[in-house]
């Protein structure tokens, strides 16, 4: 396997023992696929993030860790990527702990994992539990501070959230549903990923709100523990628009628009708004090809910013401490679609 990086800095970077790489280096047996695979996968990131690590200044190891939809941990790692670069006058490197769907003691067992193998500070995007936020205390204990992203865990150790306001957004997107709507009479519908996300139920919670105070005889219909997931949202969606024949608007705080969007698609049934989160790739063609109204968005590489000069105030690396303020929210419909890439 070619590489030109130090054994101990790919250990460093897979989690493992030096012992362990060595092994998969040289094809050796006696090594799960599993673990392997987290080598090869070390040394990509190591590569990825070579020219970083020519950086001088102090160096600091980051984990993020998700649990989210695979579209939107890949639209976040570029965003870290392009971000560290700019971190000065830290240099930093990042491990990545990414599902689509973490069983609780399993996501619990790795940010032990974390604590016990050391790290300079984690970014985090998981459901607000109580495991989770023991989880955060013990890392807290071990002094390895954590920033919560996009999604929140309030009580608990973490030294900050970065991220949109949530609530704020939900409001966004029922004045925008309403502008659309109109005086047409039908229901809304609001598709969550997780009861245990913070962010999205601070996004419902705002959309409901909204249109509570300004249509009260508005009807919404919710469906929720999708996972943001296309397959599951098809699936719940389809079941709604089988019983429900007045869905005229739809609010997607957590993914899986192509999945909703096949739903109304295979009964013939039109909307009249769709409001969605984040500018992914599978985003990105929606809007441009209409089926999607408008997307709220925010910048990505600003949160994991302000996630890292968090973690460096913790340090002492910066004058600190450092309170990230919630990142403005952009609304991206297609003619300034080009702008927000720019």
């Amino acid at each position: 396997m070619a590489h030109s990086h130090p054994i101990r800095e790919i250990a460093q970077q897979a989690g493992v023992s030096e012992a362990t790489v060595d092994r998969v280096l040289h094809g050796r047996v006696g090594v799960r696929e599993g673990t392997a695979a987290q080598v090869r996968q070390a040394i990509a990131d190591l590569d990825r993030q070579r020219s970083q690590l020519r950086l001088s200044g102090r160096r600091f190891m980051l984990d993020l860790v998700m649990e989210t939809p695979r579209r939107f941990s890949d639209l976040t790692r570029v965003a870290l990527e392009a971000e560290l670069p700019t971190l000065r006058p830290a240099v930093f490197r990042a491990r990545y702990h990414v599902r689509e769907a973490w069983q609780p003691d399993e996501l619990v067992a790795e940010l032990d994992g974390i604590a016990r193998r050391g790290s300079h500070g984690v970014v985090l995007k998981a459901p607000d539990t109580p495991a989770v936020a023991a989880a955060i205390a013990r890392l807290t204990a071990r002094r390895i501070p954590v920033v919560t992203v996009v999604t929140d865990v309030p009580q608990s150790a973490r030294i900050a959230y970065v991220g949109m306001d949530n609530r704020a957004a939900g409001v966004t997107a029922a004045h925008l549903v309403a502008q659309w709507v109109g005086e047409s009479r039908g229901a809304l519908l609001v598709v969550t990923s997780g009861r245990l996300f913070r962010g999205e139920e601070e996004r419902e919670t705002g959309f409901r709100s909204e249109i509570h105070r300004t249509d009260p005889a508005r009807r919404i219909v919710g469906i929720v523990d999708t996972g943001g997931l296309d397959a599951v949202c098809h699936r719940e969606v389809a079941a709604v628009l089988a019983s429900d024949p007045d869905i005229v608007a739809v609010y997607s705080p957590g993914g899986g628009n192509r999945g909703i969007i096949a739903a109304f698609d295979e009964v013939g049934r039109r909307y009249r708004g769709y409001i969605a989160h984040d500018l992914a790739e599978s985003n990105r063609e929606l809007l441009l090809a209409g089926r999607i109204s408008a997307v709220l968005h925010h910048d990505l590489r600003a949160d994991l910013r302000g996630a890292a000069h968090a973690i460096m105030a913790f340090h002492g690396a910066i004058d600190g401490p450092h309170r990230p303020r919630p990142t403005a929210i952009q609304i991206v419909v297609p003619p300034n679609l080009a702008a927000v890439d720019g």
